[in-house]
């Protein structure tokens, strides 16, 4: 397993990948685009990095920290860390679900198979949550 993959499989906390986007907002150096490898979005982070010298990156990665702000704890889990929350149940209190048990996976593979579908999800980043999804069985 590769040093990237080891890195990615950590938990994404919601805070950090804000701060890193903001970061990325104000300083001068090439540092725009580290919220993307940081989230496990390497081919994102590159064209960040390409395009350090133009306004572009700034203004994508504070649109970035304002979606992650706006986002929600919940959504951010679900989309970065493959977490998701279950409705709730009759005496109202949440189960999160850490994407140990086989059929939160597949149901999670499914839900990810008709993004990529619908095209919401290019195919780079299907088959790497695909891969993820799929680690957590092991």
């Amino acid at each position: 397993m590769s040093l990237f993959e080891q890195l990615t499989r950590h938990p994404k906390k919601r805070k950090l990948a804000i701060a890193l986007a903001l970061l990325s907002t104000v300083l001068p150096w090439p540092i725009a685009g580290l919220h993307k490898f940081y989230l496990g979005q390497p081919l994102w982070g590159g064209i960040y990095l390409l395009l350090w010298h133009t306004p572009i990156p700034r203004i994508a990665c504070a649109i970035d920290a304002v979606w992650y702000l706006v986002q929600g704890e919940a959504a951010f889990a679900q989309q970065f860390n493959g977490l998701t929350i279950n409705t709730p149940r009759q005496n109202g209190t949440i189960n999160e679900i850490h994407g140990t048990s086989v059929s939160t996976i597949a149901e999670s593979l499914r839900q990810l198979e008709q993004l990529r579908q619908e095209g919401l999800v290019s195919e780079y980043e299907f088959e790497q949550k695909r891969r993820q999804l799929i680690d957590r069985m092991v």
